[in-house]
Formats: structure tokens, C-alpha cells, sequence
């Protein structure tokens, strides 16, 4: 169900959206003012477009949301209720566990040169061609036969796979990014993938299909490279942002583990 501040701040904008907005002043409500640089940042948060239209409709919600505090707060009742003390006291402890942990865990920072030696190492890992490719992930040998049979009487591979493929790339009809490894491949510089799934990618022309399935932990997959190309390396610049975010995800998850097994090694647990 889409929340009720949602619902208002969409009538709104499909009421406003009709006329021409002029420009969007604060407001008081009852004495309590909501200022400018609240609707502008309450109008960004929710992702709508910096226009007079779209702050008036954010202004109008936030007129909303604090009249229903106030009158929120004039029922006193509403305290004393069992499931509005749980629910004060779970936001209570969310808000204090998320300040509690955003002092606690400090990742090391990610350096220039970090990131300079990622890009180095990713490009000195890429092969001379790239392959787009899907991927159907089946149970066992029974499951891939009947999948391949329906691959080579004609069915689409991206439909076969959207039925019964388990893979979480099910939606997508199997399809993954593009990928470039170097040939022969070798285990552990394929890009994460499998090697036998990579050696496979690796020996088909575009628009081929393994003739077979292939064999990897226990489970069955079919291969289909969709096309191949030279492969293009973007520019440092391009890169740094994205393996930058990376490292600092990384990092965080390491540290975060570091601050969860020193916090165990201090507590009594029973299971």
C-alpha cells in the first residue's frame, strides 16, 4: 500500500501540475513554522524535481504530517496503548544502535593509490575480447536435458531461463554484464566466475549455445555468449568513482566484522 504522505504529496503534484506555481515560502502550522530549507530538503529526499510545482505539493505534505502530529500529541491515550509503547521503544533502540554503531565503526579510509592499483590490476586481468552472455542454472543433469531440449526445438533462451532457471539473473532471462577474462582461462582470474561456466563462455561464437550442459558444485548450467567484442577498458576517471565506492564497501564490512567479533568475544551467549 503506497504510505499516506506518498498519496498526498502525488495529489498535490497532480493538482498543482495543472497550474502554474508561484514561488514557495515557509509556513506555520499552529504556531510551528516549517521553513524553506525543510521543504527543499523533504522535496529532494523523496526524489521529486526541484520545482515550484513539486515544493508546494512536499510543502503541503509536511502542512499535513504536522497537523496530524499535533493532533497525535493531544491524545494522550494513544501512549498508554501496548503496541505504540513497542513501537516508540523499537524506534528508540533503532535510533540509538544506528548512533551508537556510526561512532563506533570507522573503516579505513580508501587512498588514491588504492584505487590507482585496483584499476591497474583489473585492467592487467582483462582478456582481448568480451563476451555478453546468459546463463540457466538448472538442479541436476535431468532438469539441464529438458531445458536444452527446449533451447534446441527453438524456444528463446532468455524465456527458458526465465522459467526455470535458478539463478537470481531469472528475471533478466539469465543475462549478465558484460565480462573479459584472459584465454585460457585459469581459476581464480575469470572474474568470479566458475571456471568450467568461463572455459565454456570462452569456446562459443556469438549466438552459440553449449552444446552440453556444464558441471560445477553440484548443480547444472547452459551457456549462451549473446555477442562478443574487442574489449573496451573505460578511462581511469571513469573508473576511480565506481571501485573507489567499492573499496569503501569493503571496508566497511570490514570493519564491521572486526566490531562484531571483538563484541563477541566479550559476551555470554546461549543457544
Amino acid at each position: 500500500m503506497q504510505p499516506i504522505f506518498s498519496r498526498l504529496a502525488s495529489a498535490a503534484l497532480l493538482v498543482l501540475g495543472l497550474h502554474a506555481a508561484p514561488a514557495v515560502h515557509a509556513a506555520s502550522v499552529n504556531g510551528v513554522t516549517i521553513s524553506e530549507g525543510a521543504i527543499a530538503q523533504a522535496t529532494q529526499a523523496a526524489g521529486l524535481p526541484d520545482t515550484p510545482q513539486a515544493r508546494e505539493a512536499m510543502k503541503q505534505q509536511l502542512i499535513a504530517r504536522e497537523l496530524f502530529r499535533q493532533e497525535a500529541n493531544k491524545d494522550k491515550a494513544l501512549e498508554k496503548r501496548p503496541d505504540v509503547q513497542a513501537l516508540l521503544q523499537e524506534a528508540r533502540n533503532q535510533v540509538l544502535t544506528q548512533a551508537w554503531l556510526k561512532d563506533r565503526i570507522q573503516p579505513e579510509p580508501v587512498t588514491d593509490g588504492q584505487v590507482r592499483a585496483r584499476y591497474d590490476a583489473i585492467v592487467a586481468s582483462l582478456g582481448a575480447m568480451e563476451y555478453k552472455t546468459r546463463v540457466i542454472e538448472l538442479a541436476d543433469d535431468a532438469a539441464a536435458a529438458k531445458a536444452l531440449a527446449r533451447i534446441k526445438a527453438g524456444e528463446d533462451f532468455g524465456k527458458v531461463a526465465q522459467d526455470v532457471s535458478l539463478a537470481p539473473t531469472r528475471t533478466s532471462g539469465g543475462a549478465l554484464d558484460w565480462i573479459s577474462f584472459k584465454v585460457p582461462a585459469q581459476e581464480g582470474r575469470t572474474q568470479s566466475l566458475p571456471l568450467p561456466i568461463a572455459e565454456a563462455i570462452s569456446t562459443l561464437p556469438a549466438g552459440a549455445v553449449s552444446p552440453a550442459p556444464v558441471a560445477w558444485n553440484e548443480r547444472r548450467y547452459l551457456v549462451k555468449v549473446d555477442a562478443l567484442r574487442p574489449t573496451q577498458v573505460p578511462p581511469y576517471d571513469a573508473a576511480a568513482p565506481g571501485i573507489r565506492q567499492a573499496l569503501q564497501a569493503q571496508a566497511l564490512e570490514r570493519a564491521t566484522v572486526a566490531l562484531v567479533t571483538s563484541l563477541l568475544t566479550k559476551a555470554k551467549i546461549t543457544q
